[in-house]
């Protein structure tokens, strides 16, 4: 089986489509994970569901037409009509435990589908942080730090409702400025040197960038362009300014397979094509699956000045970089 079959036979029984070098798939990424081969991916990087239930269906039913339900419509301001919002704040303990074993489970998955030494990097919220850790770490996957997105949202800062007169100088959570993202690796075989782990899977770093100095945890980041919310119109579209330095540091060596589980409208995987990086969405959502097919070509289009020449684009990808020979691991050392 040649190296193009290969990445194609990841694909499955799903529906699929092409674009490039990334794989869409039309399906639940928990039964995907579930039969994958083990080993079988480098990365994720994905943007998941905050509180799960926004993304039912009857949720972006009420979502649609006004109505809110879980998700909050915030009102115009100045003439302008703000994006909905999921309230995160809004889940009883019971949704809570759903939330914890809802990323357990993911994580057991991802545990056996990544390569050891594979990378995780998963949005998140500061409500929810300390939750979707625990619960991630509890399905094996290591710790690794946070990565700080700093960007002025409209989340936070309101004062009490429907008391807002009554206690003006009064907020009720703190005024968003940052998103965290955590930061998870696969852990590296007993006796593995990051420098083996390296030689053998091609996996347990993060990639240096292109001007020599290290990735960083803190990135200075900006709300979602309209150039990029008028191509993919999802309600948690990410900028490609800061989800193609994501998507570069991932892959310690420039090759590899970096996966989005919850794919929603493309924004890693238009980060991956922009940088000619192999990579798999999966969407289960119809419209956004959809939406990803349009968008992603157009968003990897997109020049992000400074960005682009930080992460070498145009660099990279699984089936056309160089290949490295396997180096025997040789007497056993202590993992780091």
């Amino acid at each position: 089986m040649g190296l193009n079959d290969s990445f194609l036979s990841l694909g499955l029984d799903l529906k699929s489509h092409r674009i490039g070098q990334s794989l869409l798939l039309y399906g639940d990424c928990f039964d995907w994970l579930a039969r994958l081969p083990e080993n079988s991916i480098h990365a994720i990087v994905t943007d998941p569901p905050y509180g799960v239930k926004e993304f039912d269906a009857h949720e972006l039913e009420k979502r649609a037409s006004g109505k809110g339900g879980v998700w909050r419509i915030p009102p115009s301001f100045d003439g302008s009509i703000r994006a909905p919002l999921p309230r995160f704040t809004a889940h009883s303990e019971l949704e809570l435990k759903r939330l914890s074993k809802f990323f357990e489970d993911w994580s057991r998955l991802i545990l056996r589908a990544l390569r050891p030494g594979g990378h995780v990097f998963v949005a998140t919220s500061s409500v929810v942080a300390a939750l979707l850790y625990e619960a991630v770490r509890k399905g094996g996957l290591e710790f690794r730090g946070q990565i700080m997105r700093t960007v002025r949202t409209l989340r936070g800062g309101d004062r009490p409702k429907n008391a807002h007169e009554e206690f003006p100088d009064v907020c009720v959570i703190p005024k968003g400025c940052y998103e965290p993202w955590g930061l998870f690796r696969k852990p590296v075989l007993p006796g593995m040197r990051v420098a083996d782990c390296l030689r053998d899977f091609q996996t347990g770093g993060l990639r240096r960038l292109g001007n020599g100095n290290p990735f960083e945890d803190l990135i200075p980041s900006e709300r979602t362009p309209a150039r990029e919310k008028q191509i993919g119109d999802h309600p948690s579209l990410k900028p490609q300014s800061f989800m193609r330095l994501l998507v570069y540091a991932s892959l310690p060596l420039g090759t590899g397979v970096v996966v989005d589980t919850f794919m929603g409208a493309g924004a890693t995987i238009a980060a991956a094509e922009a940088l000619r990086i192999s990579s798999i969405g999966v969407e289960r959502n119809t419209e956004y699956f959809k939406l990803a097919v349009s968008a992603i070509p157009r968003l990897a289009a997109l020049e992000i000045p400074g960005v682009d020449e930080l992460c070498g684009r145009g660099q990279g990808g699984l089936f056309n970089g160089p290949k490295r020979p396997s180096v025997s691991r040789g007497k056993a050392i202590q993992a780091r």
